[in-house]
Protein backbone atom coordinates (compact mmCIF):
# COMPACT_ATOMS: atom_id res chain seq x y z
CA UNK A 1 0.00 0.00 0.00
CA UNK A 2 2.38 2.76 0.81
CA UNK A 3 5.36 1.09 -0.70
CA UNK A 4 8.13 1.91 2.19
CA UNK A 5 10.16 -1.79 1.90
CA UNK A 6 10.72 -2.43 -1.67
CA UNK A 7 13.89 -3.99 -3.56
CA UNK A 8 14.28 -0.93 -5.31
CA UNK A 9 14.98 1.18 -1.81
CA UNK A 10 16.61 -0.86 1.01
CA UNK A 11 15.62 0.09 4.77
CA UNK A 12 19.13 0.93 5.20
CA UNK A 13 18.62 4.38 2.86
CA UNK A 14 15.65 5.03 5.14
CA UNK A 15 18.14 4.55 8.32
CA UNK A 16 20.71 6.78 6.82
CA UNK A 17 18.00 9.59 5.80
CA UNK A 18 16.45 9.34 9.49
CA UNK A 19 20.32 9.90 10.84
CA UNK A 20 20.22 12.74 8.77
CA UNK A 21 17.02 13.89 9.87
CA UNK A 22 18.03 13.10 13.76
CA UNK A 23 20.82 15.58 12.93
CA UNK A 24 19.84 18.38 11.79
CA UNK A 25 16.70 18.77 14.21
CA UNK A 26 18.66 18.09 17.70
CA UNK A 27 19.32 22.34 17.46
CA UNK A 28 15.32 22.22 17.15
CA UNK A 29 13.87 19.47 19.36
CA UNK A 30 16.52 19.45 22.20
CA UNK A 31 15.43 22.62 24.19
CA UNK A 32 12.01 21.68 23.40
CA UNK A 33 12.28 18.43 25.12
CA UNK A 34 15.16 19.88 27.67
CA UNK A 35 11.96 22.15 29.27
CA UNK A 36 9.73 19.28 29.08
CA UNK A 37 11.53 16.79 30.83
CA UNK A 38 12.64 20.09 33.24
CA UNK A 39 8.65 21.33 33.63
CA UNK A 40 7.90 16.87 34.10
CA UNK A 41 11.00 16.48 36.81
CA UNK A 42 9.67 19.68 38.96
CA UNK A 43 5.73 18.75 38.60
CA UNK A 44 3.88 17.02 41.48
CA UNK A 45 2.79 14.28 40.02
CA UNK A 46 4.28 11.73 37.53
CA UNK A 47 0.86 11.74 35.34
CA UNK A 48 1.75 15.06 34.79
CA UNK A 49 5.03 14.90 33.35
CA UNK A 50 3.47 11.89 31.30
CA UNK A 51 0.61 13.61 30.16
CA UNK A 52 3.33 16.16 29.05
CA UNK A 53 5.69 13.86 27.64
CA UNK A 54 2.85 12.59 25.58
CA UNK A 55 1.46 15.54 23.75
CA UNK A 56 4.75 16.35 23.07
CA UNK A 57 5.28 12.19 21.59
CA UNK A 58 1.82 13.21 19.35
CA UNK A 59 2.77 16.27 18.14
CA UNK A 60 6.48 15.09 17.23
CA UNK A 61 4.76 11.98 15.75
CA UNK A 62 1.57 12.72 13.93
CA UNK A 63 2.65 15.08 11.33
CA UNK A 64 5.10 12.04 10.22
CA UNK A 65 1.82 9.71 10.50
CA UNK A 66 -0.34 12.00 8.24
CA UNK A 67 2.66 12.16 5.70
CA UNK A 68 3.08 8.32 4.83
CA UNK A 69 -0.83 8.20 4.75
CA UNK A 70 -1.01 10.81 2.16
CA UNK A 71 2.42 10.24 0.39
CA UNK A 72 1.06 8.89 -2.67
CA UNK A 73 -1.92 11.71 -2.94
CA UNK A 74 0.79 14.41 -2.39
CA UNK A 75 2.83 12.93 -4.45
CA UNK A 76 -0.05 13.02 -7.37
CA UNK A 77 -0.60 16.80 -6.28
CA UNK A 78 3.24 17.76 -6.63
CA UNK A 79 3.41 16.33 -10.43
CA UNK A 80 0.39 18.35 -11.18
CA UNK A 81 2.57 21.19 -10.17
CA UNK A 82 5.79 20.72 -11.74
CA UNK A 83 5.18 23.21 -14.31
CA UNK A 84 5.38 26.12 -11.42
CA UNK A 85 8.50 24.52 -9.85
CA UNK A 86 11.24 26.73 -11.12
CA UNK A 87 8.61 29.93 -11.01
CA UNK A 88 8.10 28.63 -6.71
CA UNK A 89 12.00 28.03 -6.13
CA UNK A 90 13.00 31.66 -7.23
CA UNK A 91 9.35 33.07 -4.97
CA UNK A 92 11.30 30.62 -1.66
CA UNK A 93 14.43 32.09 -2.62
CA UNK A 94 12.97 35.86 -2.37
CA UNK A 95 11.76 34.66 0.67
CA UNK A 96 14.84 33.28 2.42
CA UNK A 97 16.95 36.44 0.76
CA UNK A 98 14.64 38.82 2.19
CA UNK A 99 14.35 37.47 5.44
CA UNK A 100 18.15 37.00 5.85
CA UNK A 101 19.06 41.05 5.17
CA UNK A 102 15.87 41.48 7.43
CA UNK A 103 17.64 39.25 10.31
CA UNK A 104 20.92 41.35 9.82
CA UNK A 105 19.82 44.83 9.20
CA UNK A 106 17.18 43.67 12.73
CA UNK A 107 14.33 44.70 10.68
CA UNK A 108 12.80 41.41 11.65
CA UNK A 109 12.46 42.45 15.29
CA UNK A 110 11.18 45.85 14.70
CA UNK A 111 8.55 43.91 12.20
CA UNK A 112 7.98 41.35 14.64
CA UNK A 113 7.42 44.05 17.55
CA UNK A 114 5.15 46.08 15.16
CA UNK A 115 3.06 42.84 14.67
CA UNK A 116 2.53 42.28 18.50
CA UNK A 117 1.52 45.62 18.75
CA UNK A 118 -1.39 45.43 15.85
CA UNK A 119 -1.96 42.20 16.32
CA UNK A 120 -2.57 41.33 20.59
CA UNK A 121 -3.58 37.87 19.37
CA UNK A 122 0.04 36.65 18.13
CA UNK A 123 0.81 37.75 21.96
CA UNK A 124 -1.48 35.04 23.42
CA UNK A 125 0.32 32.29 21.48
CA UNK A 126 3.18 30.16 22.89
Amino acid sequence: MFGVLSARRPPLGAFVLGLAFGFGWTPCIGPVLGAILTVSALSSTAAAGIVLLAVYSLGLGVPFLLSAVFADHLMQRLKSMRRLGRTLQVGAGGVMVAMGIAMITATITAFSLWLLENVPTLARIG
